[in-house]
């Protein structure tokens, strides 16, 4: 199944400032995502971006590079203006691989882009995992998911979902296996969902929670989501991030 990928990438960043641009074991963060996802077997992997040191850079690796405007206020929207640029039609399967996840395994930016080629009614396809652990539950920054007997998401929350009625206070031996799933922010979309997003208000819970996909939910998308095939590692997001990957690269003697 053909699919391509969209790696958006900005160069500000309040914590790690020209993050797609910092080394890694000897080549650039965004040489490494886009490494990773020429794995999946893409037919294309555009590196979006509106700043021209990270075009020169990408170029001079080989990446085809879409300069887009600089006021876009989410990825989404960036990649809406790359499907345009390209002229891909509507039914163009597009996954969005974020700039700062360098360790992304192949696997997964295959798995969401067959996800949504096998599921005709959905527009997103995204992926999920286990929550085992209760800080990583009661955590808002790990984002929770619900999903219908067909594994299309009913709602996202940075809240715990579904709540124990009975549990006052949660605790680890309360937490039978299989209640709860981390919702792992890789998408695919087809383009013709992409369009119709841009045209969209900002919804009043995607407001309040601070998720984008709630804005497709509020306007009546589905979003297929299945357990993801293999583990995440984590992305790029602070200095200690990085020095971890740092790390794990260089023992990997890549």
């Amino acid at each position: 199944m053909s699919f391509a990928v969209v790696i958006p990438a900005r160069y500000g960043s309040s914590r790690l400032p020209g993050k797609p641009l910092l080394d890694i074991a000897g080549k650039p963060m965004i040489q490494r995502v886009w490494e990773q996802a020429h794995g999946a077997g893409a037919s294309e992997v555009v590196i979006a971006t509106d700043d021209k040191r990270i075009e020169e850079v990408a170029q001079g690796f080989g990446a085809q590079v879409c300069m887009t405007d600089p006021s876009h206020s989410s990825g989404t929207d960036r990649l809406q203006e790359v499907a345009a640029q390209r002229g891909w039609n509507d039914q163009q399967i597009v996954v969005n691989v974020q700039g700062d996840e360098p360790l992304i395994p192949p696997a997964l930016v295959g798995q969401v882009a067959t996800n949504l080629g096998a599921n005709p009614s959905a527009a997103i396809a995204t992926l999920s995992e286990p929550i085992t652990d209760l800080n990583e539950l009661t955590n808002p920054n790990a984002v929770k998911v619900v999903t219908d007997s067909q594994g299309m998401a009913l709602y996202f929350s940075r809240a715990v979902i579904p709540w124990p009625r009975e549990a006052f206070v949660l605790n680890q031996a309360a937490m039978p296996a299989g209640s709860w799933f981390r919702h792992i922010g890789i998408y695919a979309y087809r383009v013709g969902f992409l369009h119709r997003y841009v045209t969209w208000a900002s919804a009043p819970m995607e407001q309040l929670e601070q998720l984008e996909q709630l804005r497709a939910l509020y306007n009546g998308e589905r979003i297929h989501v299945d357990l993801a095939s293999e583990t995440v590692p984590g992305g790029v997001d602070t200095a200690e991030d990085l020095q971890a990957v740092r790390r794990l690269m260089e023992n990997s003697n890549d």
